[in-house]
């Protein structure tokens, strides 16, 4: 009965689509394991005419409690509605008096409250009125109202309406399994469900999936931004609970009362058995790759299980990924355009919109759960061994401190003791969910198309390119589609469409394929390339570097020297700096793992691969690379080779060289380019930090002055990457600045305004080094064997 699929008498068969999807996963919209159940108990069984109503009702029920109530009564509540209180005093204080009566204290006796209220023209017990009212508001604004009947209602709409824009909801059936198994082996533990957000169908999607294979639906984080007239409504019911984007509404000011509420509500939530959903990176991705984490609502689970309140949770990696994004596209945002709101009519115009269109497959994967238990052992034993005293213990009840209600982390002392706690584990969940992200075709066509295509090429030759893309990641990623590569270049260009891929077939029949070359196009295609932007990060670091550091070729009878290379150590020390640049911008290793030891195997692969080779005559490389190969699997050799031990360090350097190979230059400047357009940002903002030279400047001002410089250096050719026009890249960059000191930031009446450091205000010579040490990650294209190889062809 597993997997049984039925279909309406109603119900016209869809047309098959060209792009199968993976081996191993099955389409949600065709699944109906409810319906058509045998033996039948007529001739005629309804379910087996209306399958979609006989899914929906016989899908599994759940009792969703609902906590509101229980978080008003909470004691901590009603300490934060008081502090809310004495702090509001306070203000009024301040106010009018100034400093004079700052200083007194706000915890003596009633009565002076009263009295000293009373001046302000209010009393304290109408301030408290007040706060309170406010408490009952925010959680009214907050609270879910998740519920069996609309789930229900909801489902069999979505069943109905999903395959009107989408060809597939594609879900790998382990993974489910997995789940179930997972739930059924621990009932009082909560599932924490962490997705990747890429669009705003990523709210009911995880639900739709999880309520039709029976298991509890979560309650959904959700930005206040969309309690727009009836949507707003219809997430609510679906288990969707409001917060604010922005907690504290004035810079450097807490607010203590919506915090304690949002905190005591997630605790409340997860001691009630609800499962849980949120977006670790806070909204949805503007350039196609992973944001780093925000901690926030990750701290409050955390310490729920630190404090005793629940005893585990499992957290639930989730990739989500389209071939076509159903929200359109961020250009607009990525230019420095404001974002336009969400109103009822643009959310009307929006599924209007959508139910017209084809946006081809939805793929969901769900990764293996991780105990945050066994989470925090692992963090442990990391820190024993590195002979660290940053031991995390979990306190049991009786001996728990008491909370504190001016941080969103729950208690103070969560916030500064577990911050590095909270930190790496919200990394290693986005870290995981991109090396699972499955790779659609859309992602495929448009890397191919900016990496070694940026002037296009024939379909039969990018077919190729696919081939050898999919062999490449044959084992590290997980492939959306199958069949033969030809088709799926040609579904591809037909799914992103005109106004990004242009197909022409020339006069002798070939067809032609290139990215639309416009600003725009570019943009929107750096969103599904940026898809596989990360799995080759490490690689692009390493490729750029070892060409920054190779001497230029000396040329005799037209052939170049290929007996110059980089030894490997000045290699692996040059890319771990280049690798601070892009701290921001890219998570590179989990928080157990070893950079360098990465970035080591990365350089082996290069090699194994053909991209770099080694001096393969030398009998001492090979006992080296043996003996590192044995290290990395603990396996011991012994240390009585003394000719190893004592071997001349002319030998040394140069068993540890690393040299070009000549033939496969042209896919490394391919591999270069994977980074070349974040470089090429973030060489923009470093040269643009000169205009801050003795005077200070509007964030979002220095901002736009940068996308306006990288526009016109895209107009004029000077920078050959369109998409390198990113707002979230330049911001990303002034982050790494503010971390080095470089810059300084403050808020002004809610207003960032960013300036030059002292020492770099000073010293044009120290801003030039900071410039220099940016533009280190940019690829030098028109130099050494890259030079080279364009002379090379332009004479071919």
């Amino acid at each position: 009965m597993d997997g049984f699929q039925a279909r309406g008498w109603f119900e016209e068969p869809k047309p098959q689509n060209l792009v199968e999807h993976g081996v191993g996963t099955r389409n949600m919209l065709h699944l109906t394991p409810h319906a058509g159940i045998k033996p039948f108990k007529r001739i005629l069984n309804w379910d087996t005419l209306f399958p979609y109503v006989a899914q929906v009702v016989r899908s599994e029920k759940f009792d969703y409690r609902q906590v509101t109530e229980i978080v008003h009564n909470d004691v901590v509540l009603k300490h934060a509605i008081k502090q809310a209180a004495e702090q509001s005093i306070r203000e009024q204080r301040f106010a009018k008096n100034g400093h004079r009566l700052l200083g007194r204290s706000i915890s003596g006796d009633q009565d002076e409250e009263e009295e000293e209220g009373a001046k302000t023209g209010m009393s304290y017990q109408k301030i408290l009125r007040k706060q309170e009212q406010r408490a009952v508001a925010i959680l009214k604004e907050m609270g879910s109202t998740l519920n069996n009947t609309l789930l229900r209602i909801t489902s069999w709409l979505l069943y109905k309406l999903l395959p009107c824009f989408l060809s597939g909801v594609v879900t790998n059936t382990k993974q489910i399994e997995m789940l179930k198994r997972a739930s059924e082996r621990a009932p009082d533990t909560p599932l924490i469900f962490v997705p990747l957000h890429r669009s705003h169908l990523d709210y009911i999607m995880v639900t739709f999936i999880l309520t039709n294979n029976d298991i509890r639906s979560p309650l959904v984080a959700a930005g206040n931004n969309l309690q727009i007239p009836v949507f707003g409504s219809l997430l609510r019911g679906l288990g969707a609970f409001f917060i604010k984007r922005k907690i504290d509404p004035v810079e450097g000011k807490k607010d203590v009362l919506y915090r304690a509420a949002l905190h005591l509500y997630l605790t409340h939530a997860l001691k009630q058995g609800h499962n849980v959903e949120f977006f670790i990176e806070g909204g949805r991705t503007r350039t196609g790759k992973p944001c780093m984490p925000k901690g926030g609502i990750l701290s409050v689970i955390v310490n729920a299980f630190m404090d005793g309140s629940i005893p585990d949770a499992l957290l639930v990696p989730v990739s989500v990924n389209y071939e076509r994004l159903v929200d359109g596209n961020f250009v607009r945002e990525q230019k420095g355009e404001k974002k336009v709101p969400e109103t009822f009519k643009k959310a009307i115009s929006g599924i209007w919109k959508a139910l017209n269109s084809n946006y081809g497959l939805m793929r969901i994967d769900f990764n293996e759960p991780y105990s945050i238990r066994e989470l925090v052992n692992s963090y442990n034993q990391i820190a024993r061994e590195d002979g660290s005293n940053k031991i995390y213990k979990p306190a049991s009840k009786t001996l728990q401190h008491s909370q504190s209600t001016s941080s969103l982390y729950g208690t103070d002392v969560v916030c500064e003791e577990h911050r590095n706690l909270i930190e790496s584990i919200s990394r290693q969940v986005v870290f995981d969910c991109a090396e699972a992200t499955s790779v659609m075709s859309t992602n495929a066509l448009a890397f191919l198309l900016l990496t070694r295509y940026r002037n296009g090429g024939e379909e039969q030759q990018i077919a190729s390119a696919l081939d050898d893309l999919r062999n490449s990641l044959s084992g590290c990623k997980d492939m959306g589609f199958s069949g033969e590569s030809s088709h799926i270049v040609a579904y591809a260009c037909d799914l992103l469409g005109s106004d990004l891929v242009t197909r022409t077939r020339d006069e002798n029949g070939r067809i032609f394929i290139r990215a639309v070359p416009s600003v725009e196009s570019c943009i929107e295609l750096g969103y599904y390339s940026n898809m596989l932007t990360p799995h080759f990060a490490q690689s692009s670091i390493l490729m750029t570097t070892f060409h920054a550091l190779l001497p230029a070729p000396e040329i005799a009878d037209n052939v170049a020297d290929q007996s110059t290379g980089v030894s490997r150590k000045k290699l692996i020390d040059s890319a771990l700096e280049n690798c601070l640049v892009y701290r921001y911008e890219f998570i590179l290793n989990k928080p157990t793992q070893v950079l360098e030891s990465m970035l080591q195997k990365q350089l082996d692969d290069l090699i194994v691969s053909g991209f770099l080779r080694i001096n393969e005559t030398n009998e001492l490389n090979c006992e080296r690379n043996i003996r590192r190969m044995a290290q990395s699997l603990d396996i011991d050799l012994g240390e009585d080779d003394d000719d190893y031990q004592h071997v001349g360090d002319s030998k040394q350097d140069l068993a540890d060289m690393i040299y070009p190979v000549t033939e496969t230059l042209e896919q490394q400047r391919y591999l270069c380019e994977v980074l070349a357009p974040f470089a090429s940002t973030y060489v923009a903002v470093a040269q643009a930090l000169q205009i801050l030279h003795r005077s200070s400047m509007l964030e979002s001002e220095f901002i736009g002055f940068v996308i306006n410089d990288i526009s016109n250096k895209v107009k004029n050719g000077s920078c050959a990457y369109a998409e390198s026009i990113s707002t979230d890249s330049v911001r990303n960059c002034l982050k790494l600045l503010e971390k080095w000191s470089v810059i300084e930031v403050c808020n002004q009446r809610g207003m960032r305004l960013i300036s030059l450091n002292t020492l770099y205000e000073m010293s044009r010579d120290s801003l030039n080094t900071i410039v220099q040490k940016i533009e280190a990650v940019l690829p030098k294209f028109n130099a050494g064997h890259f030079r080279q190889q364009m002379f090379k062809d332009l004479s071919a």
